[in-house]
């Protein structure tokens, strides 16, 4: 086996490759998915109603985005102690997420297992799609390894290990029924065109928003894009599919420094604010 040039991990058999969760969470591509994955999780009936009653994505888009980008990077990389700190915090944020049933929408809480799944799931499918096209296919042993590093990673708030499907095709059973069951409704769709259209945000990030959403719709399921009634045509087709084959052809030649350097940046915030007394 011979090294990817580039990115760390091994090439196996008929050219697939084999890369670890803790070295692809690692990755700056896995922000690229972001919108993808809020989309994805505002979709599910329960979550997207719990987002709409308690969610300030218009006020408040860059700070939620750097909590959970904290979450991400803290579950895999922080020590133990920072990551309970990490989990404490959202904890506090999510107390007051909760609503009954009503006649015609389904029950929610930050601590439902079957909701915390369905949004661990989501930043684990958008992080291996993204890496299949960016970085290669795996072997089938490597993406069976993945996943059972994905499900003890803590990426799942309260999610256990056994409460994942036990194996990556049971995972994949499991997203097909999921994503059959997503409606979007007029307020997630409201949710929506503020995650994607956010206010208030740095210029050098306002730049990128463009291309963000042309890769945030070729992301996503095409019945799911087509309930958020997102742009879509040949056209903008083949710019998403362009960006996906520059971003093959460049971003695997980057120096490690750079690919790890918003995971570095996070990690230093959070350990600066345990250290200010802020956990």
């Amino acid at each position: 086996m011979t090294t990817v040039r580039g990115v760390r991990g091994v090439r196996g058999p008929e050219g697939t490759r084999e890369l670890t969760f803790r070295q692809l969470t690692g990755e700056a591509l896995c922000l690229a998915g972001g919108g993808r994955a809020l989309l994805l999780q505002i979709a599910h009936p329960a979550v997207g109603r719990g987002v709409v009653e308690h969610s300030d994505f218009a006020d408040r888009m860059v700070d939620r985005f750097h909590a959970t980008m904290t979450f991400v990077y803290a579950a895999t990389f922080a020590t133990p102690a920072e990551f309970e700190v990490v989990r404490r915090r959202v904890n506090r944020a999510h107390a007051p997420v909760r609503g009954a049933a009503t006649g015609t929408e389904p029950a929610y809480s930050a601590f439902d297992h079957e909701l915390q799944l369905w949004v661990a799931a989501t930043l684990y499918a958008t992080m291996t799609d993204l890496a299949d096209r960016v970085l290669g296919p795996q072997s089938a042993t490597a993406r069976e390894q993945l996943y059972r590093e994905a499900t003890r990673s803590g990426v799942g708030l309260q999610v256990r290990p056994e409460e994942w499907p036990p194996t990556e095709a049971d995972f994949r059973d499991y997203w097909d029924d999921m994503v059959g069951q997503l409606r979007v409704t007029d307020a997630t769709r409201a949710v929506a065109e503020q995650i994607l259209h956010p206010r208030g945000v740095p210029l050098w990030l306002r730049a990128t928003l463009p291309d963000a959403r042309i890769v945030t719709a070729g992301l996503l399921p095409p019945d799911v894009r087509d309930q958020f009634r997102l742009p879509w045509s040949p056209s903008i087709e083949r710019g998403f599919e362009r960006r996906m084959r520059v971003a093959a052809a460049v971003y695997p030649r980057l120096p490690e420094r750079l690919r790890h350097q918003p995971r570095d940046l996070y990690l230093r915030r959070l350990r600066r604010s345990i250290a200010e007394g802020s956990g």
